[in-house]
């Protein structure tokens, strides 16, 4: 017979080690990953803090749970500290994601059946803009039609006048979209928001701006101002390139402030995850203090490290355009595989990408799981002091992969020997603690 207390403490012990080993080796990888980032040490304090233990339900002042008085100042705090870094008459920082905060404005904007317009996938929308069929939020759970923009792969963007047209049509035929979903999981430039609230306008219909991956360069007034611009809502997940914790915000205008509230609690959620509203509070902070010189050095390295893949010889796409606007870059890596298998090989040498889709990948008959890209983002390097001269390092070792076919057991110690003297986290009030230090509190 098997002894329970064994399997119990074998599984906490497995648990504990392969958390050790992660910190071990990512402070050795070159993270990558276009929706990921390292917050500060003062934001992991804060997501180890007793809040993570407490309810907060309602708004700050009418909590329905005792016991919330250092709750309340902290949420204070992260909204009106949100405010001034989007420049916006209201936020609401208890979404505890960028899909939360999605459903958020479908449920305030919208009704199941109303038509809504988002980017495909493979021309960077993300799923949570989906249709039913792919299991996206805004198909399957809230039960809308999605519409898709007519999109220009050229340029890489909506093609304005072909979606006046197809809204008209859509329109002719009674199905006039109530949300236009702005935003995308590959934002490589500036979506036409202008544009898109002129159409909009015309059919009274709602604008949605899903900055999830943008938030951080909008806080360093890079990219565009969409809440200046005038779109009626901002989502955004708080951990990309804004650099906080995993968890959500919506920002918005005081006309919709009490139905974005009623939505949130008491209509989507219960506890909103108090100690991540604490590391968002910080990064809000980190925001208004650094991230003028933070956003800008992210585009710098992401058109240094496209350009020199490009000189090497690897197909950065939108070369024509100055490949990013933003964070990150696509990648074409059919001359040497598939995007998975470029992953793949990429990750056995400790450089962390992901595969992803092209605008053209659905005709040339490829899908997510095999796909003709990889994205690449160069937030977190950035964020722990990686500058041009080390991008170029960056495309020479990954040159060695994807086009020498060098074995990548050989080129993980180059990328440690990179690695080795940015340990610390750039762009923040704190950093005594390195930046991948496993703290065992236990």
């Amino acid at each position: 017979m098997v002894n329970p207390t064994s399997i119990g403490r074998d599984s906490y012990n497995k648990v504990l080690t392969s958390i050790a080993n992660h910190h071990a080796t990512i402070k050795e990888s070159l993270p990558m990953i276009a929706s990921e980032n390292i917050p500060s040490p003062a934001i992991k304090e804060a997501m180890a803090c007793d809040f993570g233990d407490r309810y907060a339900e309602g708004w700050v002042g009418e909590r329905v749970y005792a016991g919330c008085k250092y709750l309340d100042e902290v949420e204070s705090v992260a909204i009106d500290l949100g405010k001034k870094v989007f420049h916006s008459e209201f936020i609401d920082v208890r979404p505890i994601s960028g899909v939360f905060a999605n459903m958020v404005a479908y449920t305030v904007f919208s009704n199941p059946g109303d038509v809504l317009m988002a980017c495909t996938i493979p021309t960077g929308g993300h799923i949570s803009h989906s249709k039913e069929s792919l299991g996206g939020t805004a198909g399957l759970v809230r039960k809308l039609d999605v519409q898709n923009y007519p999109f220009d792969e050229e340029a890489f963007t909506i093609d304005v006048d072909k979606t006046s047209n197809l809204v008209k049509e859509l329109s002719g035929k009674g199905k006039t979209p109530k949300i236009f979903m702005l935003g995308a999981s590959v934002f490589l430039f500036p979506h036409p928001v202008k544009e898109i609230i002129n159409i909009a306008k015309s059919y009274d219909s709602k604008v949605v701006f899903d900055a999830a991956h943008v938030a951080g360069l909008i806080a360093g007034g890079l990219f565009q101002d969409p809440i200046g611009d005038g779109v009626d809502a901002m989502t955004m997940s708080t951990h990309k390139t804004l650099a906080g914790p995993q968890h959500g915000t919506i920002v918005s205008w005081n006309k919709y402030a009490e139905p974005i509230k009623r939505a949130i609690f008491p209509g989507l959620s219960s506890n909103h995850h108090l100690h991540a509203v604490a590391g968002v509070a910080i990064a809000f902070a980190e925001a208004l203090e650094f991230y003028h010189e933070y956003a800008k050095n992210i585009v710098i390295n992401s058109k240094t490290l496209a350009q020199a893949l490009y000189e090497r010889g690897i197909n950065v796409l939108y070369e024509k355009k100055g490949f990013t606007e933003s964070h990150m870059m696509l990648i074409d890596v059919t001359k040497y595989g598939n995007g998975f298998e470029i992953e793949k090989r990429l990750e056995a040498a400790n450089i962390i990408v992901n595969r992803n889709l092209l605008p053209y990948d659905k005709r040339m008959g490829r899908d997510y799981r095999a796909p003709g890209g990889i994205r690449i983002g160069t937030q977190e390097l950035t964020h722990i002091g990686l500058g041009k001269s080390e991008m170029v390092e960056v495309a020479d070792l990954m040159k060695k992969i994807i086009i020498d076919n060098a074995e990548p057991r050989s080129v993980v110690k180059e990328v440690a020997d990179l690695r080795k003297d940015f340990q610390k986290v750039r762009y923040c009030f704190s950093s005594e603690t390195d930046a991948y230090a496993h703290i065992k509190i236990r």
